[in-house]
C-alpha cells in the first residue's frame, strides 16, 4: 500500500491542497479569537480552558488525515460509498424527525453513536450529491431519462423534506445544488422550471399560512413542523429590520446575535485591516461567535481586506472544481466534483451574508472554519473526493502521454533522399 501511494503522490492536486490547508489555518486562528465564551464555560466547569479549541483542532487534523487518504481511492469507490452515506443519512434524519437524537436550541439535528455526536444532515448531503451525480449519468435515452429523473426527484424530495424539519436553509441549499447538477446534466429545462415553480408556490403558501394561523395570533405549532414558526419569525424580523432606522433598534433575545454581529462588522469597517487579530470586543458578547457568526469576528479583526480574501478563497474552490471537471472524461465524476464544490461555496456565501446582516438567520456554519466536528470532517471528505478525482485525472493524463511517447519511439525512421 505504501508503495502504491508513493507512486500516486506525484499526481496530487497541489492547488486544492493549498486552499484546504489555508482554510484549516484560518480556522485555528479564528477559533482562538472567537472562542472566549467557550473558554469561560470550560473554566467554570473546571475543565482545561483550552479544551474546546484543542478538541476542534483534533477534528481538523483528523479531517486532514481523512482527506489525504481518500484522495488515493478510485472514483468508482466514491460513488459506491455515496449510496451507503445517503442510506445512513436518511436513517438518522428519520430518527431526528421522530425526536430521537440530540436536541440543541429546540432542533433535533444530531445523533450520538459511541459518544460521538453526528449531524444527520451532513451525512445525507454528501450522500445525495454523489448519488444524484451517478444516477443522472446513467441517462442514455428518453426512457432512461424519465426513469432516473424520477429517482433523483424522489430521493432529493425525501432528503430535503426530512432535513427541512430541523433546518430549512440546509434543505434549500441542497435542493439548489441538485438543480444545478440537473442543469449540468442537461435535464430538460421545463422539468427544472417545474420543480422551481412548485417549490416556490409551496414555500410562499406555507409562509403565509404559518404567519396568519400561528405567528400573528401567537399560537404555538407542534409536531415535526414546529420549527416553521421560527422560520417565519426570522424572515419577519429581517424584513422589519430592513424597514427600521438602525438608530431605533432595541436589542432583545430575538435579534441579539444579528445586532452584535453588525456591531462587530461595523468595528471592522473602521479600517481596511480591521482591529487586527486578537483585538475583537464582540467575541466576548456574541453567543455563537465561534459558530454561525464567526465571519463577523473575522471581519471585525481583519476588516474589508480579510473578508475579501476569504470570499476569494471560497470562490477558488468552485473555480478549481470547474477546472477539474472540465478536464475529466468520467461524466459522473465531473458532476460529483461540481456538486461538492458548489455546496461548499454556496454554504460559505450564505453564512457570510447572514453574518453581515444581508439575510435572515439561517444557522449555516462557515465550512472548515466554524466550530463543529461533523461539519469539519465531512467538509474534509468533500475535499478528499475532489482531490481524488483530480489526482486520478492527472494520472490518466500522464499515462496517455507516456503511451503516445512510447508509440512514437517504436515508429521506424523513414529515410528520404
Amino acid at each position: 500500500m505504501s508503495a502504491f501511494r508513493l507512486g500516486k503522490r506525484q499526481y496530487i492536486d497541489k492547488t486544492f491542497w493549498v486552499i484546504f490547508i489555508i482554510l484549516v489555518v484560518v480556522s485555528i486562528i479564528a477559533l482562538f479569537s472567537a472562542s472566549s465564551s467557550l473558554i469561560r464555560t470550560a473554566t467554570a466547569q473546571g475543565h482545561n480552558p483550552l479544551y474546546p479549541i484543542a478538541a476542534q483542532i483534533l477534528y481538523l487534523l483528523l479531517g486532514v488525515a481523512l482527506a489525504y487518504g481518500i484522495q488515493f481511492l478510485p472514483s468508482w469507490l466514491y460513488r459506491l460509498a455515496g449510496y451507503a452515506l445517503l442510506g445512513l443519512g436518511l436513517l438518522f434524519l428519520m430518527l431526528n424527525a421522530a425526536h430521537i437524537g440530540v436536541t440543541i436550541n429546540g432542533a433535533t439535528r444530531w445523533v450520538r453513536i459511541l459518544g460521538i455526536t453526528i449531524q444527520s444532515s451532513e451525512i445525507a448531503k454528501i450522500g445525495l450529491i454523489i448519488v444524484v451525480a451517478d444516477l443522472l449519468t446513467r441517462i442514455k435515452d428518453k426512457q432512461t431519462e424519465k426513469k432516473y429523473f424520477l429517482w433523483v426527484l424522489a430521493l432529493t424530495g425525501v432528503t430535503c423534506i426530512l432535513i427541512m424539519f430541523s433546518n430549512l436553509s440546509t434543505a434549500l441549499l441542497l435542493g439548489a445544488v441538485v438543480l444545478v447538477i440537473m442543469f449540468l446534466a442537461r435535464v430538460r429545462w421545463y422539468w427544472i422550471l417545474g420543480i422551481v415553480g412548485t417549490a416556490a408556490i409551496v414555500l410562499v403558501s406555507g409562509y403565509f399560512y404559518v404567519k396568519k394561523v400561528y405567528v400573528d395570533p401567537g399560537r404555538e405549532m407542534h409536531g415535526v413542523m414546529g420549527r416553521a414558526v421560527t422560520w417565519v419569525s426570522r424572515i419577519d424580523n429581517k424584513m422589519k429590520e430592513d424597514r427600521t432606522d438602525n438608530s431605533t433598534i432595541r436589542v432583545n433575545d430575538s435579534n441579539l446575535q444579528a445586532t452584535l454581529a453588525r456591531v462587530a462588522v461595523a468595528r471592522g469597517g473602521q479600517s481596511p485591516f480591521g482591529v487586527l487579530p486578537g483585538n475583537s470586543l464582540e467575541r466576548n458578547h456574541l453567543p455563537l461567535a465561534y459558530a454561525d457568526y464567526i465571519f463577523a469576528i473575522i471581519v471585525e479583526e481583519t476588516g474589508f481586506i480579510g473578508a475579501l480574501l476569504l470570499c476569494l478563497l471560497y470562490m477558488s474552490i468552485l473555480f478549481r472544481a470547474c477546472l477539474t471537471s472540465s478536464r475529466y472524461s468520467d461524466y459522473s465524476a465531473q458532476l460529483m466534483v461540481m456538486g461538492l464544490g458548489l455546496m461548499i461555496t454556496l454554504q460559505a456565501l450564505v453564512s457570510m451574508a447572514v453574518a453581515v446582516g444581508l439575510g435572515p438567520v439561517t444557522g449555516q456554519p462557515l465550512p472548515m472554519i466554524s466550530k463543529g466536528g461533523t461539519s469539519a470532517i465531512i467538509t474534509s471528505i468533500y475535499f478528499g473526493i475532489m482531490m481524488g478525482v483530480s489526482r486520478e485525472q492527472n494520472e490518466l493524463h500522464a499515462q496517455q502521454e507516456q503511451t503516445i511517447t512510447e508509440s512514437m519511439e517504436t515508429v521506424p525512421d523513414i529515410e528520404t533522399e
